[in-house]
């Protein structure tokens, strides 16, 4: 399931994240890729051991926290990996497929994919997102405080940027639920139990589908 989600970032919390980048201190991205993601990944990133790191990716945490659409079809149980990048005139990262399993020695699996754009799509040209379908290719390039997320499981690159600078935070998770037919399942099924509660309330229509809704995530959650 790929799936965009707008307006994430507060203009405050954009203005904030902006500001601090701006000020980064940013290294060669070759040095997160793996053996073979190395070759074709040509960008920056912000310096792991910044004062300020911890304090970004804390906040893109809780701004994922509280936004229910990503709770609800994500069903996330820990977002383990988070790095903010940084493409200039002639950077981009080619076709690669995230590594299965991420954090050293912790192991945490990456089930889904996100990249929050940071940068207006007016300030650059190129620098979309380019995932790979079964049958076709999909583009993506979101207004700034936006979210595109998509399955860790897919090919997908990085056009190369030919104007400006693009900006973005790209993170993953580990679901509760590990198979993505599974959490599109619970996800329908929590939308339709959402809406008809806010056209009816506690109704035994809605009563039967939090029942299912809780079985089934009680079943397949790991």
């Amino acid at each position: 399931m790929i799936f965009a989600i707008n307006e994430v970032l507060s203009k405050e919390e954009l203005k904030m994240i902006i500001e601090t980048l701006d000020q980064a201190d940013f290294v060669d991205g070759k040095t997160t890729a793996g053996w073979h993601a190395i070759f074709v990944k040509n960008n920056m990133q912000l310096n792991s051991n910044a004062t300020y790191v911890k304090k970004l990716r804390e906040l893109i945490k809780t701004v994922l926290k509280r936004n229910a659409l990503f709770q609800s079809a994500i069903q996330p149980k820990i977002i383990h990996s988070m790095l903010f990048s940084r493409y200039e005139k002639g950077m981009s990262y080619g076709r690669h497929v995230d590594n299965a399993f991420m954090g050293n020695q912790e192991f945490w699996r990456s089930d889904v994919s996100f990249t929050l754009f940071l940068s207006s799509p007016s300030t650059y040209k190129g620098g979309e997102l380019v995932i790979e379908c079964t049958d076709d290719e999909r583009t993506y390039k979101l207004e700034a405080g936006s979210m595109i997320v998509y399955p860790s499981s897919t090919l997908h690159r990085v056009e190369p940027v030919t104007q400006g600078v693009r900006l973005a935070v790209v993170g993953w998770v580990q679901s509760l639920v590990r198979d993505p037919n599974e959490r599109e399942i619970l996800f329908d099924l929590d939308t339709a139990r959402r809406a008809i509660f806010a056209k009816e309330g506690k109704s035994i229509e809605f009563d039967l589908l939090s029942k299912s809704y809780a079985n089934l995530l009680r079943k397949w959650a790991n």
